[in-house]
């Protein structure tokens, strides 16, 4: 296939648009935050905290629908034997949307954290802020690194060019854009991205339903015409690991700098949770078309296109689905359309990962656990050093690394089983410390690693009960492969252990060491005896500067016998409707 030159056109002139975009932004915004006395590392990972419900909902959407977003949905709709049934990422990214936004978004923008790993760093000590920030960064890096090796893959099919070549041009411009603005740089060009994913999709999908060889999707949904019903079913045994599956989009979803870093940054928390909900509509709105897609993919008899007579399955190349239909179903100036949406929907994602990943090591790992006097502009080159490291890491994993949605996969895992029932501690139960932090990121890690991962070949050493030995045929090679699949729940299991864990372990180790069980000199974490001390509070670092300590939260209160069971193990200081209330200081220097 010959380099289309009417594509390349397209190609530049999009990228062009958004590179001009995000100057524009960084220009226009240089200066906010900072003239009303706030620090410039601040500005450019929350944006000045002025965020609006436009951009606000436009990219907080947009950070969710990706280029594995729109891919991965056409991609289950096609496949046999799963279909729509299984195409759960658009519901389940919606309600992660929906449930942040009830329950995680008004604690957290309320208290004016600046990063995610705020309130751990907080309350658990900086050791445990680094530990947890290992999942963080390895799902951010991955996703970066999964979604650009899908534009590569996207590129190669519709324009023949070299694939390392496009992937390292969107990366740099995507790292460009973001080194020179931040979140503004982001913000505004997800308002471009998305409104291109959004007309590049929808303009095609009337091209390819009309095509001769697509049969009526409306009769492929319920009855095999080229290959079995695109609506897809449900078997009584894998339900469970459907539901398994669902809960880690559901909840799974929310634990992530690329969410909080949009809810931080809205002017207020009401606006934090408005824009989680805007946000949850347009990701249902923005996959109609890749369900469409995948459902013509689905219907045609794709040995009357210029595709061939096997169709995409049977060479392994499903994933690949809507960038095939994009190309051999529709018109050459409407697949650029088209390839134009999926680059913007790649790029959309990227950029904010890249600077998620930067603004929680240059906050959380730099300044608060090793320079606490660190300046404003140090912070802010270290940002832009990293935003770089980071872009170039992933990358080059893209290029690189044939197993990389594996590493994706279990990345995103991690975060489920780790992080979510620590952010639910550390938010919502009181009395939870160090100790049971530790323990239930021991218990977390263990027991998701132990259920293996078949994209990555690595094998169980935990069988669940009800695991089956599956077989997958590579088609061209006619190679077989034997793997197990778990179908038990373990991995909302294993989150809920996490979470058992860590409140458990907490109150153990308070009874312990209050009681006089154990010695307060094996107190190592100082989690439980001397976490009030006078010494620890003179280096408390606060979360926002601008606000005025309340006492009664820096001063330890015993609860008397007589307290209620809620009253002992919730928070209930994050439910209230109080937006001014205060951060914590840091107490726990370990």
């Amino acid at each position: 296939m010959a380099i289309h030159a009417e594509g390349l056109v397209a190609i530049v002139i999009f990228y062009l648009l958004i590179l001009f975009v995000g100057i524009w932004a960084a220009w226009k915004n240089k200066n906010a935050g900072v003239s009303e006395g706030g620090d410039r590392s601040e500005s450019i990972m929350v944006g000045g905290r002025d965020i609006g419900l436009f951009v606000g909902g436009f990219t907080m959407t947009a950070t969710w629908v990706g280029g594995g977003y729109i891919n991965g949905t056409a991609e289950y709709v096609y496949l046999p034997d799963y279909g729509l049934a299984w195409a759960q990422a658009p519901f389940g990214y919606a309600l992660s949307l929906v449930v942040g936004g009830l329950f995680f978004a008004k604690p957290m923008r309320s208290r004016g954290y600046v990063t995610m790993l705020d309130p751990f760093q907080q309350l658990y000590g900086k050791r445990m802020g680094g530990l947890l920030f290992i999942p963080a960064l390895m799902g951010e890096i991955f996703w970066s690194a999964a979604i650009l090796s899908a534009l590569g893959a996207t590129l190669s099919v519709i324009v023949d060019i070299n694939i390392n070549m496009s992937v390292v041009i969107s990366a740099l411009i995507a790292i460009f854009y973001t080194l020179v603005g931040g979140l503004y740089s982001v913000a505004y060009t997800d308002v471009v991205q998305l409104f291109c994913i959004f007309l590049g999709l929808w303009i095609s999908v009337p091209f390819a339903l009309s095509n001769p060889a697509v049969a009526d999707i409306s009769v492929s949904a319920k009855e095999a015409i080229y290959q079995s019903p695109w609506l897809g079913k449900i078997v009584p045994e894998d339900k469970w690991l459907w539901a398994d599956n669902f809960c880690l989009l559901m909840l799974g979803g929310i634990p992530w700098q690329v969410y909080f870093q949009r809810v931080l940054s809205a002017s207020s928390a009401t606006y934090a949770q408005v824009l989680s909900f805007i946000a949850a509509f347009g990701c249902l709105v923005m996959a109609v078309p890749s369900v469409l897609i995948g459902a013509i993919g689905a219907s045609t008899d794709w040995n009357q296109t210029t595709y061939g007579s096997l169709p995409p399955k049977d060479k392994d190349e499903s994933d690949m689905i809507l960038p095939i239909v994009l190309q051999h179903l529709c018109p050459p100036y409407i697949s650029f359309f088209g390839l134009g949406a999926v680059s913007a929907a790649v790029m959309s994602s990227a950029d904010s990962s890249i600077l998620s990943a930067s603004s929680m090591f240059a906050r959380n790992i730099y300044n608060l656990a090793f320079r606490q006097s660190a300046s404003d502009r140090e912070i802010v080159w270290v940002m832009r050093f990293t935003i770089f490291v980071f872009g170039a890491l992933a990358t080059a994993m893209a290029l690189l690394t044939g197993s990389v949605y594996g590493l994706w996969y279990l990345s995103s895992d991690l975060v489920y089983v780790i992080i979510f029932p620590q952010l639910l501690s550390v938010l919502f139960v009181k009395g939870t410390n160090t100790y049971g932090s530790v323990a239930a990121y021991i218990f977390g890690l263990l027991l998701r690693i132990g259920g293996g991962e078949p994209y990555l070949k690595l094998p169980p050493f935990i069988y669940y009960p009800g695991w089956v030995n599956q077989e997958k045929i590579h088609h061209l090679t006619g190679d077989v492969e034997y793997f197990v699949q778990q179908r038990f729940p373990f991995k909302t299991v294993s989150m809920l252990a996490s979470f058992l864990a860590n409140v458990a372990f907490s109150y153990l180790t308070k009874y312990l060491f209050e009681s006089g069980t154990l010695s307060h000199k094996y107190d190592f974490f100082d989690a439980v005896v001397s976490k009030h001390s006078k010494e620890i509070m003179d280096k408390a670092t606060l979360v926002n500067n601008h606000d005025n300590i309340i006492l009664s939260e820096m001063a330890p209160v015993k609860q008397g016998l007589g307290a209620s069971l809620a009253g002992t193990f919730i928070n209930t200081e994050v439910l209230s409707d109080n937006e001014d209330s205060s951060p914590e200081a840091f107490p726990n220097e370990n």
